[in-house]
């Protein structure tokens, strides 16, 4: 399970091979990301379980969703045994209901400006993400909305953070965390081992600072 006490979070998203999960663990960072949405890093439920189970216990991997129907999403959960799961487009009782069945951490994403943004009742997952209107693009967002309306969980920031603006982008807006796909790759699905590790670096540097001060 998550341990939404930890100072920070910050999580490779859009992972696909094993060499790139291990590159990701190995700078630090405290999560990885495995997509099994359509996506041009989508994974099948039998290359993410190899990835998952490569990776137990040394960080927290998470299933990504997007509009995905309900009894897909909980065989995969419960085939590929992943720590968290984090949900883009609607989230229903039932499929809230089968995530807590499974022991799983529950990430809801929201774009950044949309009516569910404001509307979205929090306090029914464990964490939210904050992301532009087009996951994974790796365009740059406004977050100005986030000081317009307060969470009762952690938030996680996301769209288009790479090493250059990760540092700024946490000390602007005060999140728990931060996510990159596409800030961290030499083209998509495939991660850039400098680029990568820049952004960790950078990431937990400025949480740090910040926590220090």
């Amino acid at each position: 399970m998550t341990d939404f006490s930890a100072p920070y979070f910050v999580k490779i998203c859009g992972v696909t091979t094993l060499g790139d999960a291990n590159a990701a663990v190995d700078a630090g960072a405290s999560a990885i990301g495995l997509i099994l949405a359509t996506s041009s890093r989508q994974l099948s439920v039998e290359r993410a379980l190899a990835i998952a189970e490569a990776t137990k216990g040394r960080t927290l991997r998470t299933l990504v969703f997007r509009d995905n129907d309900d009894d897909f999403v909980l065989d995969a959960v419960a085939r590929i045994g992943a720590d968290v799961v984090q949900i883009h487009g609607s989230l229903s009782d039932r499929l809230l209901e089968g995530l807590r069945e499974n022991h799983v951490d529950v990430v809801k994403a929201l774009a950044i400006g949309s009516d569910e943004f404001f509307d979205f009742a929090d306090g029914r997952v464990d964490a939210v993400l904050v992301d532009g209107a087009t996951p994974g693009s790796g365009v740059n967002h406004s977050w100005d909305e986030l000081s317009e309306r307060s969470f009762d969980v952690p938030v996680i920031a996301a769209g288009g953070l790479d090493g250059s603006n990760v540092a700024s982008v946490i000390t602007q807006t005060g999140v728990w965390g931060v996510d990159s796909a596409s800030g961290v790759e030499s083209s998509p699905g495939i991660k850039d081992r400098e680029k990568l590790t820049h952004f960790i670096d950078s990431a937990r540097s400025a949480f740090r600072e910040r926590t220090a001060t």
